[in-house]
């Protein structure tokens, strides 16, 4: 089963818990973390991954320009029920409908693990975005992503029983209140995330790992960062390629 084919399987039980009053982590500690990060309205914004449309509904509400995209027709569905004057497409992140150079900012808000392509998606957000224009994502974190903590203690090991360096797809089911949802992913290492943004031709220009800082003192979310954004820049004129980063430099590679 392809991410898009999973997701849109659990696309009805995703609708009730992203919608449910403070349930899901957007409403708990990370939305209030991401959007301080995006440049400031009025921008036209592209919001690649929207699912049914909360973060689209508050870009909205702050002052932006915004179009959704995603490829489950049910969520897709769900986004313009909410919001019947918003505009939301149902397409490939990795094929955008859209114009080139036609959007200031573009945001993949929890979604880049659930693109299959993410190389080609980072592509084309490159591709609609003006010179100047920005992008910002956020991922759960490779670290979060690659391994469990082996207990609720506080003090919990957190375990890597697996590879941290190879991809691999992932499923995690969880159940609170009444209500469950099975999250399929893709994990991918951090040198292969910000790669393909870098491969796009974007510029780097934030990073940040938000942990859980409203958990009680002492939780184990505490230390280890839960998620991952990054945020980049396209180039107002053309340069040459950036220079190797040291991850990708052999050992007898000049420095």
């Amino acid at each position: 089963m392809t991410l898009r084919e999973a997701w849109e399987v659990e696309a009805a039980r995703w609708i009730r818990w992203a919608r449910a009053p403070g349930h899901d982590s957007y409403w708990q500690f990370h939305r209030d973390a991401f959007l301080p990060g995006l440049p400031s309205p009025p921008r036209r914004v592209v919001d690649i991954g929207c699912g049914e449309g909360r973060l689209a509904r508050d870009l909205t509400a702050a002052g932006y320009d915004v179009v959704g995209i995603d490829g489950s027709p049910t969520l897709i569905a769900a986004a313009r029920e909410a919001d019947p004057a918003g505009t939301y497409l149902l397409a490939d992140a990795a094929d955008l409908p859209l114009p080139d150079a036609s959007f200031d900012l573009a945001v993949a808000f929890m979604s880049p693990q659930d693109i299959e392509d993410l190389d080609g998606a980072m592509r084309e957000a490159a591709r609609v975005l003006l010179p100047g224009g920005h992008l910002r994502m956020a991922i759960v974190h490779p670290l979060n992503s690659s391994g469990k903590f082996s207990s609720y203690e506080s003090n919990a090991t957190f375990e890597i029983r697996g590879s941290y360096l190879e991809e691999r797809q992932y499923a995690d089911t969880f159940e609170r209140d009444g209500l469950a949802m099975t999250f399929v992913s893709r994990h991918r290492p951090l040198e292969q995330v910000a790669g393909a943004v870098i491969a796009a031709g974007l510029l780097i220009d934030h990073v940040a790992e938000p942990p859980a800082r409203n958990m009680p003192s002492g939780d184990r979310w505490r230390r280890l960062p839960l998620f991952l954004h990054i945020g980049a820049i396209k180039p107002t004129t053309t340069a040459h390629p950036p220079p190797r980063s040291a991850l990708d430099r052999s050992p007898d590679a000049p420095r």
